[in-house]
Parts: C-alpha cells; sequence; structure tokens
C-alpha cells in the first residue's frame, strides 16, 4: 500500500495532515475498490461451482470493465446487462470489456429498473444459462470484507483519525465501517446527486455483515459537481489543479469529489488541528476515456491516458 502525505496549504493552515491512499495502484488492472469488492464474490464463485459470472452497468461502467478483466484473469466467462440500446462503434469501456471476453447485452430501462425482481432475473438467466450474479457496482455482503481489510492495511502503516471514501453504491463505504469497527470515523462523498438515500444502503448492508449500523460516520452530499458522470468545469479545474501540484489524476466521477469535498470540509474548520485524514483514491481512472468522448468539446483541457 502506498501512502502519500499531501502538502495542500488549507491543510496545513487547518493543522490537518492529509494522505492519499494509492489503492489505486494495488492491481494492475483491477484497480483499488473494484478488487476488493469482487474479490470474495469470485472466490464464492467459484466454490459454487459456476464458470460464468453475470452483472449490470452503465455504457461507462468501471464495475463492468472490472468484471470483464476479472473474468478474463480467472478464466471465468462474463457476461455483462448494459443499461439502454446498443450503439456503434461501441464507446471505450464497452469495446475493452468486449475485448476481455465479455459477452454484451442490452437491457431497456424499463427492465433495467426491474432487474432485481425475481421474475426478472430468472427470465434473464433462462436466456444467458447458469450464472453467479453479481449485482450493479459490485455491492452485496461478500463486497464488504475486501474493504474492510483496507482499513487493517492501513492501521499497520500509518495512524490515522478519519477515513474518506467516494460512494456511488455505498458498498466501498459500509466495507471500510466494518473494517473499522466503530473506532475512528469515516467520510463519504457521494458521486450521485440526492445521495441520501445512500444511508439507508449503507446501514442495510453493515446489519447484514455485522448485525449492527454504525454512527460514527457522515455522508457528504453536496459535492455531486451536477451530478452522477455529469460535466462540472469548477471540479474539472480543481482536478486539473490537483494533478499539477501532487502529480496524481483524480477521476471526475468519483476521486475528484472525493478530494474538491475533502478539501472544502478541511477549509470550513470541521477537521480539528491535529487529525489525520486519509482519503482513499479508489480508481477509476478507465472512465476518463468515456468522458472525454461525451464531454470533449466543453474543455480545453483533458487528462493524457496510457
Amino acid at each position: 500500500m502506498l501512502i502519500q502525505e499531501l502538502q495542500e496549504p488549507v491543510a496545513t493552515q487547518r493543522g490537518v495532515r492529509l494522505l492519499l491512499i494509492r489503492d489505486d495502484l494495488t492491481h494492475p488492472e483491477l484497480p483499488g475498490n473494484k478488487w476488493r469488492k469482487l474479490k470474495y464474490n469470485l472466490m464464492a464463485a467459484e466454490e459454487q461451482g459456476y464458470d460464468t459470472l453475470l452483472t449490470f452497468g452503465g455504457a461507462f461502467s468501471n464495475h463492468i470493465a472490472a468484471v470483464a478483466a476479472a473474468g478474463r484473469l480467472r478464466g471465468l466467462r462474463t457476461i455483462g446487462l448494459i443499461r439502454g440500446e446498443e450503439t456503434r462503434p461501441l464507446n471505450p469501456t464497452l469495446a475493452q470489456a468486449a475485448a476481455d471476453g465479455m459477452h454484451l447485452r442490452y437491457l431497456d430501462r424499463e427492465t433495467y429498473r426491474r432487474k432485481h425482481e425475481p421474475a426478472v432475473l430468472a427470465a434473464l438467466l433462462a436466456q444467458t444459462g447458469p450464472a453467479y450474479v453479481l449485482p450493479e457496482g459490485g455491492t452485496n455482503a461478500l463486497a464488504l470484507p475486501g474493504c474492510a481489510e483496507l482499513v487493517t492495511e492501513l492501521a499497520a502503516r500509518t495512524d490515522f483519525d478519519v477515513i474518506g471514501v467516494a460512494c456511488g453504491t455505498g458498498g466501498t463505504l459500509a466495507g471500510l465501517l466494518t473494517g473499522l469497527a466503530g473506532q475512528r470515523r469515516a467520510v463519504g462523498v457521494a458521486a450521485l446527486k440526492n445521495g441520501g438515500f445512500l444511508r439507508a444502503e449503507i446501514d442495510a448492508l453493515t446489519r447484514q455483515t455485522t448485525g449492527r449500523a454504525y454512527d460514527n460516520y457522515e455522508l457528504l452530499t453536496e459535492y455531486h459537481g451536477g451530478g452522477y458522470a455529469h460535466f462540472s468545469a469548477e471540479l474539472l479545474d480543481f482536478i486539473r489543479g490537483f494533478e499539477a501540484r501532487h502529480g496524481v489524476l483524480l477521476d471526475p466521477v468519483y476521486t475528484g469529489k472525493l478530494l474538491w469535498g475533502l478539501l472544502d470540509q478541511i477549509a470550513q474548520g470541521r477537521f480539528a488541528p491535529g487529525t489525520t485524514v486519509a482519503a482513499v483514491h479508489s480508481g477509476g481512472l478507465q472512465g476518463w476515456q468515456g468522458f472525454r468522448q461525451r464531454f470533449g468539446s466543453r474543455s480545453a483541457w483533458w487528462p493524457a491516458l496510457g
């Protein structure tokens, strides 16, 4: 685990130590929380005798990309049920998923909304054949232990008071809370507009895993930048400045919002002097390809990607 101390003027002024946990570097093809969320699900799929993974996601989904890569690495067949109509040529995310061997199928938005209903899921599996089903975003009870391990790894390396993470489905934050076990604090920054509903999702996940909900966390919902995968010039400017200062690229859907939000909270004095805040860089950089495809005409700057 690489831990990078960030020299941010606002943190120095407020007496806050700010660390960046480079979980984006933990695996070359399955960076950050995607690998952590998949780890025990992959073990369960293999133990249960499945040779196929079936999952859901949007056309630019980090999760779809990760499951496709995991399937190739583990020798498993993968099926991605994609929200919306098929378009050609494939966008960069889906093109890479297909190159990794994922069979792409498309669901109209009404069917996609009902994908968790037993009858709908049974009908889909009747078409695809038996498969281990991973939910959208990879969040379920088996996703939490892998995320909890990050807390153990971090605590073995350094002292910290607060851990911060971006939230899409809430699974990573829920896993971190089980790892913290009521000690220290966590902060989640919602990537979605109107993301307050995530609190109930997070609490339900931790109850399912540990039998309890935790009160040692905050969910910040004001740093969504216009909504999930929406363009925000202010957020983009922040990401560009952060990369110039620290040599680290954030993504515009998750980690950019996380650091944007945490630094604003520090500026507002929300953390006491002497606090160490550890922010998790959970990856997601493949999303830049699709983001640039969708919004490229709206900015003169887009990051160079390998």
